[in-house]
């Protein structure tokens, strides 16, 4: 019966789907072979890639049978980061009826940009234009790496201009790095201080590539004399404390703006990111590999690979990946590190990541301050405050007591104090951040939900409150917060309405659902009431105390808990 099962999918497979409409007939396959293929494709189905290649591979006779062979196999490579054995195998087995897809032409123009034959680079992505099928990130892809070989061909900026925004401009910019543009420095300079909401803080790591290779070390070094590493990216972290330790010429070994294929490479990292950004990580994986395959100096960009695999729970990969970094670049291996305890804390428990982060923490000499700071709310989150507050002590020291990130600091250690219960070392340290950032929703969040719960200044802490709803009116801690401040001073009516609100956005907090049954109970709605207290119990995060107090109210009501 199952043989049957097998043979009858296979049918419907290569006769009801269009996408093998162009196959032959299915007796004029080998049985093994075609079993193997088809293992192939529902293992590519399933993401599982390794395995899907293995099942292609010793299917291979079917290459230059069935049409869509070749692109099941090209894009299953690619995934692997064996682009340069894609290339063969396109080269070896391309036909007229196997070549009907947008990434084989791309990857064809991308082999021909590396051995610098432009003008055939030109004629490949000329072919993909004709199976881009409304796809507009494809579109983008295609336009913007003709601009790029008209540059490398023609040595100058095509006066036709693509219209995709700041994408086109970031483009522009590392094209005229590329020529040596005497405005290359002002592109830079205003791509940096762009005023629209993206990030652009990737691009100071090539503007001081850039600066680098024209003799700007002076400019470049005053530029990371005014970044922090707290607030800084791994890779601008990284380049400040190259520039820090006089190890310019690491930037050169990696990067440069005058190499085609650097650039380009930079060019599909971005596009990666785009594909990241919609949660489409196959097709990212796809183009980061395509960029390494460009530039496999830049071996930084792997960290996105390494968390797209993450984010798809593939561990063994995530940490195939991270052995690519290593403690010559102090924050890719701490990135590595954390990324590792992370696995960790998935795969076994978290005191056993927590004991892993600590001891290979201890192992490094000077730490910088951006890594004092991650060991720090290793330990806060592990409900280690006393570590905790250790490290925020280190980093206080050294910080500019004005600064946002003096008032963050601040408030991070005094809310380590408020879980020990030194509620006098708290308040100051959160009224101390206040003071630096008067407008800081969290830190009067914070500190107003700690009174509350002490049953202090509760008047104060309502007035904190509405401040701290009216910039963050969609944060549910804080609409928690301001309920609870309302149940407090006996507006029943008002509380219910924002725990409500709460209760929709943070359905598994048992927190939340406690307070919201509180308020039902008062509001005389007792059998509601126990609805939302019988949850807390079976809530995953409920702790045992917590489940202990619960349990009194649903046996003698709220007035005798």
């Amino acid at each position: 019966m199952l043989i049957k099962f097998f043979k009858f999918a296979l049918i419907l497979l290569f006769y009801q789907s269009p996408l093998y409409s162009k196959s032959k007939t299915l007796n004029d396959f080998n049985s093994h072979h075609l079993s193997n293929y088809f293992s192939g494709i529902v293992a590519y189905e399933n993401s599982d890639n390794s395995q899907a290649l293995k099942f292609f591979k010793s299917s291979k006779s079917l290459i230059k049978q069935h049409d869509s062979y070749l692109e099941n196999y090209v894009y299953t490579l690619v995934l692997e980061g064996k682009v340069q054995q894609a290339v063969s195998e396109i080269k070896h087995n391309l036909t007229k009826d196997n070549s009907n897809f947008f990434e084989i032409h791309l990857i064809l123009a991308l082999d021909s940009l590396k051995r610098k034959n432009y003008k055939k680079s030109k004629e490949h992505l000329q072919r993909s234009y004709k199976f881009i099928n409304n796809d507009r990130l494809s579109l983008i892809i295609a336009e913007t790496l003709e601009k790029y070989l008209y540059v490398f061909k023609e040595n100058k900026i095509s006066k036709e201009k693509n219209k995709f925004g700041n994408f086109s401009f970031i483009n522009e910019v590392f094209q005229r790095c590329y020529l040596n543009d005497k405005n290359t420095k002002v592109y830079f300079e205003n791509l940096l201080n762009s005023q629209n909401d993206e990030d652009y803080s990737r691009y100071i790591f090539f503007y001081l590539n850039y600066l680098l290779e024209n003799d700007g070390y002076e400019e470049a070094k005053n530029i990371t004399d005014n970044l922090n590493y707290l607030n800084s990216s791994l890779l601008i972290s990284q380049g400040k404390k190259w520039i820090e330790d006089q190890k310019s010429e690491e930037f050169k070994k990696i990067f440069s703006c005058r190499k085609s294929t650097d650039i380009v490479s930079e060019f599909f990292f971005l596009v990666s990111n785009l594909y990241t950004s919609q949660n489409n990580f196959e097709k990212s994986n796809f183009y980061l590999n395509i960029s390494y395959y460009l530039n496999p100096e830049f071996k930084f960009n792997l960290s996105l690979l390494a968390e797209n695999y993450y984010l798809n729970k593939d561990y063994t990969k995530t940490l195939k990946i991270l052995e690519s970094f290593n403690k010559k670049d102090e924050f890719y291996y701490w990135f590595k590190l954390k990324k590792e305890a992370q696995i960790i804390s998935k795969k076994q428990n978290k005191d056993k990541s927590l004991d892993f982060i600590n001891l290979n923490f201890k192992e490094i000499k000077n730490p910088s301050i951006k890594i004092i700071f991650d060991i720090a709310n290793f330990n806060k989150n592990a409900k280690k405050y006393k570590e905790a507050i250790k490290y925020y002590d280190q980093i206080i020291s050294k910080i500019d007591i004005n600064s946002q990130l003096y008032a963050e600091i601040l408030y991070r250690r005094g809310g380590s104090y408020e879980r020990l219960g030194d509620y006098v070392s708290s308040d100051k340290d959160l009224l101390k951040s206040l003071e630096v950032n008067p407008d800081d929703a969290y830190v009067l969040n914070y500190l107003a939900y700690s009174w509350l719960e002490r049953e202090y200044k509760i008047d104060l802490s309502l007035q904190m409150l509405e401040k701290a709803y009216a910039k963050k009116s969609n944060d549910p801690y804080i609409i928690d917060s301001i309920g609870w401040a309302y149940y407090l001073i006996n507006d029943f009516e008002k509380a219910e309405n924002f725990l409500k609100r709460a209760v929709e956005l943070m359905p598994e907090d048992p927190i939340v659902n406690d307070h919201y049954g509180d308020i039902l109970w008062k509001l005389d709605r007792k059998i509601q009431a126990r609805y939302f207290w019988e949850n807390v119990l079976n809530l995953e995060e409920t702790e045992d105390k917590m489940k202990k107090v619960i349990k009194g109210k649903l046996i003698e009501g709220l007035g005798n808990s």
